[in-house]
């Protein structure tokens, strides 16, 4: 019926179950019923081959929403590291090998840091959240952290480089922090919540277009 409230779905477009708790937690309030691929079963992979965390991230959220016909997000984080030039940034998952799990990730970058002075250890976090309508519009928003790269790990919360990356104002590695801490301060938290504030406008737009036909 023209007029009728709708509520939009968005996919939340991503396998990895910590990014999706965070994201999720970040966006209840944006006025979208939130799904997630776990939720609908879809077991399908986007190979990201794109040479910037824009690229893959739009790349993601563009296949999904071509493929389910939904309202899709997706992101793209990295860690670049100064002494490394910027490196692993958006090859950050597959910095140690396309199979390698977390630790042997942070092994491989502790590696590749052995030597380096605390003071030369500067690094930040990068995230670009891709926001894609089922007719191909795309929305994207970016948020980081700084920080540093500790010389062990520490804590168990988090994943991905979160045990080695050391947030100095904090005196904490992002993985001793609780999800509340970490969304506050880290690069997906801040990107989120620029994309809930995008949802929330284009949700409006969506409702002003229905009361006009």
């Amino acid at each position: 019926m023209a007029g009728e409230r709708e509520r939009l779905k968005l996919l939340i477009a991503t396998h990895n179950r910590g990014k999706a708790r965070e994201l999720v937690r970040e966006l209840e309030g944006a006025l979208f019923d939130l799904l997630t691929l776990a939720d609908l079963n879809i077991s399908q992979d986007v190979e990201e081959t794109g040479q910037t965390l824009e690229e893959n991230a739009r790349l993601k959220a563009t296949t999904y929403a071509g493929l389910f016909g939904l309202w899709t997000l997706a992101d793209d984080s990295g860690l670049e590291v100064e002494a490394l030039g910027g490196e692993p940034g958006p090859r950050s998952r597959r910095y140690a090998g396309d199979d390698a799990t977390d630790p042997e990730r942070i092994r491989f970058l502790l590696k590749r840091l052995e030597g380096v002075q605390p003071a030369k250890r500067r690094a930040r976090f990068r995230s670009v959240i891709a926001i894609v309508s089922p007719e191909g519009e795309v929305y994207t928003c970016e948020g980081t952290c700084e920080g540093e790269i500790a010389l062990t790990p520490l804590g168990t919360g988090g994943f991905g480089y979160d045990p080695v990356f050391f947030i100095p104002e904090l005196g904490k590695t992002m993985a001793e922090l609780s999800l509340e801490e970490k969304n506050q301060v880290s690069h997906r938290g801040k990107a989120a919540r620029k994309a809930a504030e995008a949802l929330k406008s284009l949700d409006r737009e969506f409702n002003r277009s229905l009361q006009r036909e």
